[in-house]
This record gives C-alpha cells, structure tokens and sequence, in this order.
C-alpha cells in the first residue's frame, strides 16, 4: 500500500489568482480594509459574520470574527465532533508605512505637512519622492467608524537635492525618522489645526465635529504591475503579508467549497505583526483563542474536548521570506537560495525565530506533494540575524504546532515590494492541500 499522499483532483489556482492578487493589493491599504475585503470574499462564497458579543451555535457552516485589523474565519463540516482538530492558516494584515499622529497639522517656510509617526520596519528611503494617498479607519462621534481611501497623488516626502547634501556619496544616504519623513501635502504659511481632519471629513460625506479618532497611514498610489521581459514577475505595495492573506482568503473559501474535510479549517489574519503582535488584533492578544475555544464549545464540547483538538491542531504560518538577492548574495546561507517562481518556502531557524522542526516539515511536504507543487527552504546566514513571524507566537501561546512558511520576494518592508508571479497560486494550491489533507 502506497504511503504517497493522495494527489487534489484539480489545482483550483493558476495565474488568475495572481492577477487577482494584485486588484487584492490595490483595494487594500490599510489593514481594515484588507479585513473588510476578505470578509466581503468569504460572504460570497457564504460564510457569515457572527458578533463576539453574542451566543453562539453550534451549527455547521463558515463563520468569521472581525476585530479591528483582524479577521478569524473557519467551517465547520457537517457532522464535526466538538474534538475536531483545526487546520489553521496563519497570517497578518498590516505592513511597515507612515502612520498619522494624533495632531497631524504641521508646516514650516510654506509648506503644510502632515506629522507621521514610523509604523513598524520600513526601508525609509522607498517611501521618498513617492506618490501617497491616506488610507485607514475614522471613528465617529456617534461610536461606529468609516473607512476612507484617498487613493490619489496626496502627500510626498521629498528628499534633498544632491547639490546640498554631497556627503551622501561616502557617507550613504542618512535620514532621521523625525526630521526627515514628514511628508507636505500643500501651501501655505499658517498652520490651521483640525485641517486634515476637516479634508477628510468633507471628502467622505461626513459632517463637520463628526470624526473623533482615527487611525491613518500613508500608501504608494502606484498601482501592482506585471514587470519582466516576460510578464513574470509581479510588483506591488504590502506583498509583506497581504500575500499571504489573501491566498489563505482563496484557499479557505475553496476547500469549504470542495467539502469532504477532516479537520475545521481556519483563516487566522492578525494586525500588528510589524511591531511584536501585542494587541487585542495580534497573534500574542487572545483573539485566536478564544475563537477556537468557543467553537469547540458551541458544538458541546468540554475542557478535554478543546484539549483534545488543540492537540491535533496544526498551523501554518504563512509570511513573506526572502528570495536570494543577485547582488547581495553573500548576505544569504550559501546552500539556501530560494528562487522566485520556485514554490513557497519552509522557514526554519533552530533558535525558534520560526517554529519549523522536523515533524511539521514533514507536514508541509506532504500539503505541497498532493498539491503537486515544487517548494523550497529558507535558513537565515549563521552571521545574520534572523526576522520572526507570529509562528513561534502562535505555538507558544496556544500550544499548537506550528510551521513557518510563505512565499520568497525582493525588497521586503519596501514601499514597493517584488515577487514571482507564479508563487501567489502555487502557495495558494498547497494552502488547499493543507486544509484538505
């Protein structure tokens, strides 16, 4: 008897998940309305929303939470015992940008800015000389919030011109977060308080007093492209982790779709990977959970019943790694060179920045076999130090085992960020094959 898992039927994902990726990526540029976009997609393949503060039922089905940034989706086969182990696909939805300060109103000599505080890692100097709009969640006065989008030419931060700064060619491009990133936005020689605000209010309907709170970012405006001499590359803002969120989005919607399934299979998507995941929308807050927790009991189960499918649970944690850079390949471990357009990688670091070890290895192997796609693996340089994800999070805190994977991409924490464009589908296929497994 053969112990070769069974290969899917049908691969459900070829370029159109890529090309669909990248209308994802354009319709997302704040980590809210990433949520809102996923949800949207989940509705339709008829999953329904249920609110946290209400009772709920164990009845089969999908079924999502949002909070904030983040989203938790899962189905429930038919027949499901309250001890059915979860299938969980692990990702986040915010990316290192510039995010508006409490008083945004700022200028001097002239010009009108806007005050922006760092938000997460980003490579500062991507986000010079570049188109931005503002994008995020207003909170109103009568307690509920808007989502706004200024998807056109708003802000830049402009950079120095050459002639008065001479120093960058031996000492290399120096920029201070706060004396140099404020980007202008417009004219004029007094500073009146309230005024983006005010914009903002006026560009979305709203009346006048009526925005109280709000939690805004920069984006590049630039749309994601098809770049190469054959198309096959892909270009875009916020790969790192929309990417993976999005893939996860296709890959739930389609495995509850196929039916058959052996396990709950979930979509965990958590805001604030970029600065260390402690909040109540992060992978270290206790959102996930509580969520897995409740539907076990939903469905009847007791504490040995959670104990029991935590046990036999499984996480992928799904984050962007890092392809081999042509010029920087020193930087990279000298026998792990992942390639675009090779297939999504297995992150590992026996240091548990990612939560690989053998037995989930062997877990992702098997998902990308029956998916018939090829894969690769990532080892950071003994002599670099190594990022981290919400894996190790996810593991430690709830007690899951968890592998780290994702797709390889150049000039991660960019404004503008590159990928093959293969690997969205092929990640996509193996998220299915997981879930289906």
């Amino acid at each position: 008897m053969s112990s070769e898992p069974a290969r899917l039927e049908t691969a459900p994902f070829d370029r159109g998940h890529t090309d669909d990726l990248m209308s994802f990526l354009a319709a997302s540029p704040s980590p809210y309305h990433a949520v809102a976009n996923a949800a949207a997609r989940l509705e339709k393949a008829g999953f329904r929303q249920v609110e946290e503060a209400d009772a709920w039922d164990g009845t089969s089905g999908g079924k999502y939470v949002l909070r904030g940034g983040a989203i938790i989706a899962w189905y429930v086969p038919e027949g499901a015992e309250p001890h059915t182990p979860f299938r969980i696909i692990g990702a986040h939805t915010d990316s290192p940008n510039l995010r508006v300060k409490p008083q945004p109103d700022m200028g001097a000599h002239g010009w009108r800015q806007v005050a922006v505080e760092i938000y997460g890692g980003p490579l500062l100097n991507s986000w010079l000389d570049r188109d931005l709009g503002l994008a995020g969640r207003l909170s109103l006065r009568d307690g509920t919030s808007r989502l706004v989008s200024i998807d056109r030419p708003l802000l830049r931060v402009p950079q120095l011109a050459i002639h008065m700064d001479r120093s960058i060619h031996e000492k290399g491009l120096q920029l201070d977060k706060q004396r140099h990133m404020q980007p202008i936005w417009g004219l004029g020689d007094s500073v009146d308080e309230g005024d983006l605000i005010a914009f903002l209010e006026q560009e979305t309907g709203l009346a006048a007093g009526e925005v109280t709170g709000w939690d805004l970012m920069t984006h590049s405006v630039e749309p994601p492209a098809h770049l190469g001499r054959d198309r096959e590359l892909v270009a875009g803002p916020r790969m790192d982790n929309l990417l993976s969120v999005h893939a996860g989005t296709a890959a739930l919607a389609a495995a509850s779709a196929r039916g058959g399934l052996s396990y709950i299979p979930v979509l965990a998507a958590f805001d604030h990977e970029e600065n260390g995941s402690q909040a109540d929308t992060g992978a270290d807050g206790p959102l996930l959970g509580s969520v897995l927790e409740r539907s076990v009991f939903a469905r009847g189960g007791t504490y040995e019943d959670r104990a029991r499918a935590f046990a036999a649970t499984v996480c992928l944690s799904s984050d962007t790694g890092h392809a081999v850079h042509p010029n920087y390949a020193e930087r990279h471990d000298p026998t792990h060179h992942p390639r675009a357009n090779g297939g999504p990688i297995l992150k590992v670091n026996v240091n548990q920045r990612y939560a690989t070890d053998g037995s989930g290895r062997a877990v992702f192997a098997a998902a990308c076999e029956r998916a018939g796609v090829p894969w690769q693996t990532f080892v950071s340089n003994n002599a670099m130090p190594c990022g981290t994800t919400i894996g190790p999070i996810t593991a430690a805190r709830h007690g899951i085992r968890t592998v780290d994977i994702g797709v390889a991409i150049l000039s991660m924490h960019s404004a503008r960020e590159l990928c093959g464009a293969d690997d969205p589908y092929l990640l996509a296929n193996a998220l299915v094959a997981f879930l289906e497994e």
